[in-house]
């Protein structure tokens, strides 16, 4: 008997079915995706944007980047390395 063939093995697969794995990283690119858009638009530009919003503008002018701009920075690269990850795995796995 060949490995995957008995219906008790609990890694097996059905057939016509995704591998778990493919599925559990194509929700996690498609989130961070979503929280990708999310935080770009959080940035301000050179007009301002919807960050000044969440107190991101106040010192802006006088300090250059405050605490909140940066800790966004951080996060939206976060994310987008996230993303990045997902994007290569799902093309070694698919």
């Amino acid at each position: 008997s060949s490995p995957g063939s008995s219906p008790t093995d609990w890694w097996a697969e059905p057939a016509g079915s995704l591998p778990t794995m493919f599925v559990l990283v194509a929700i996690i690119q498609a989130l961070s995706g979503l929280g990708l858009i999310f935080l770009v638009l959080l940035h301000s530009g050179k007009g301002g944007g919807l960050s000044d919003m969440f107190g991101g503008g106040i010192g802006a002018q006088t300090a250059g980047s405050t605490v909140v701009e940066q800790n966004l920075d951080r996060i939206t690269v976060l994310t987008a390395l996230v993303f990045a990850f997902t994007t290569i795995a799902l093309g070694l796995l698919f």
